[in-house]
């Protein structure tokens, strides 16, 4: 059973290490011809490109919103960190706890 569980993370880990590779190179592939554009042209790529990341940010908050009362819990986890119920997380970079990793 858990060689199956380590085959399964390796095949994730795997898939997502290919995902990041594609990645790479269609940024590589944009950015090239990206210096090849007008001021003008470029501007419309920046204009496009936002209108994208809106798009998705867009369909992630409608994703979210489709989960059976998250919208609720939302709600009243940003009511409790108001009136002082819960106190925010504060982030920390993780070098700060663990310099030897």
């Amino acid at each position: 059973m858990e060689n199956t569980i380590n085959t399964i993370e390796e095949s994730c880990e795997n898939t997502e290490a290919i995902a990041l590779a594609q990645a790479i190179q269609i940024q590589d592939k944009i950015n090239q011809h990206l210096k090849q554009l007008s001021l003008e042209r470029l501007q419309v790529v920046a204009d496009f490109v936002a209108y994208l990341a809106d798009k998705e940010s867009e369909e992630a908050t409608q994703e979210l919103e489709k989960i059976p009362g998250f919208v609720e819990s939302f709600e009243k986890g940003k009511k409790d960190i108001f009136e002082g119920r819960i106190t925010p997380l504060k982030l920390v970079n993780w070098r700060e706890i663990r310099s030897d990793v």
